[in-house]
């Protein structure tokens, strides 16, 4: 029993229920071909595959959104640094930039990579140095990071034909999808960081308490800085992912409006948007429902528009069970009721 109550209280728990019941929907809806499998050229194929290589860039951006909530701020320019990202190492393959380096996609990865540290430092320094609101700082960030993308591809969509680079998004290893790799060792080097590191209880604590973490002694700060960066630099390896999936750089459309919905898969993972405790895991299977949701309403035949009402409703639902004073008045009013 105790074991049960354990487990009902894990963080998540209720979000693996909602995930089973989406899956569960689908199953019904469409007779069970929703999970069925095929082996083509030794690759699995199936709608489950495509959520989760879909989905790989919504949980590269979660896991990153997660730590950066989990003390208290947000990131809505990821998109961009998507966008960024992308322009960096598709300009750079085909030579327009750099072309020192003959196209190399290695060197063109790295420093998409490093373009991405250097956005998400910058916001970073703009909320733990200079003290501006995390919306405030990243905003400028969200406006300005199309406009830079724009300025490196110099306003056109740049293609690539280049099999070493599409691999980041349609290569395979044993079967799967090479972006379930890459969330793989993100997310483990993000649960080795957090749970086998003082970097977890320090970034919940800056979270809970900014003020009295550092009368503890702790680096508020440094931490703040470090999230920022962290999710600056997930930001960019989803951009990698996506670009290289479309076989170019398209700064206008490229991680357009993600940044919402890694918003929402982190809440709905059970990370307060006001900071404190987290679940890197809950988030990632929080990501994985935001895809799923997209799946089904293709599935249906439901115009693709009322996505985004879902969503909306989700976002509702999710911000009235984070208050406390709805949930106390929603208990008083359970109890009025069994009293009468």
């Amino acid at each position: 029993m105790k074991r049960l109550n354990k487990i009902t209280k894990s963080q998540a728990f209720w979000p693996v229920m909602i995930l089973l019941l989406i899956l569960l929907f689908n199953g019904i809806i469409t007779g069970g071909s929703f999970f069925e499998m095929k082996i083509v050229d030794n690759h699995l194929y199936g709608r489950v595959i495509d959520i989760i290589r879909n989905g790989s860039k919504l949980m590269l951006l979660s896991i990153g959104l997660t730590l950066v909530l989990a003390t208290g701020g947000t990131d809505i320019s990821v998109g961009s640094i998507m966008a960024i990202s992308g322009a960096v190492a598709c300009s750079i393959i085909s030579g327009d930039v750099l072309p020192i380096v003959g196209g190399n996609v290695a060197v063109a990865i790295i420093l998409a990579i490093v373009a991405g540290l250097i956005c998400g430092a910058w916001n970073g320094f703009l909320v733990s140095k200079i003290k501006i609101q995390p919306i405030v700082a990243t905003m400028i960030l969200m406006v300005a990071g199309r406009g830079i993308a724009q300025l490196i591809t110099k306003g056109k969509i740049v293609t690539v034909d280049s099999n070493a680079y599409y691999y980041m998004n349609g290569g395979y290893i044993f079967g799967l999808p090479f972006p379930i790799y890459i969330v793989a060792i993100a997310l483990i080097l993000a649960l080795l960081l957090t749970k086998k590191t003082a970097l977890g209880l320090f970034v919940e604590a800056t979270g809970c308490n900014p003020n009295s973490s550092k009368f503890a002694g702790i680096n508020v700060s440094a931490i703040k800085f470090l999230v920022f960066t962290c999710s600056g630099a997930l930001a960019a390896v989803a951009g990698l992912i996506e670009s290289a999936g479309i076989k170019g750089a398209d700064c206008n459309n490229a991680g357009l409006m993600i940044e919402l919905d890694a918003i929402l898969a982190v809440a709905i993972g059970g990370t307060s948007l006001n900071g404190g405790r987290f679940s890197i895991p809950a988030s990632i299977v929080g990501a994985i429902i935001i895809q799923s949701i997209t799946t089904t309403v293709y599935a249906i035949g439901v115009p693709p528009e009322i996505t985004q009402v879902i969503k909306a409703i989700l976002v509702i639902i999710i911000c009235l069970f984070q208050s406390s004073e709805f949930k106390t008045a929603l208990m008083n009013k359970i109890q009025m009721r069994k009293v009468a």
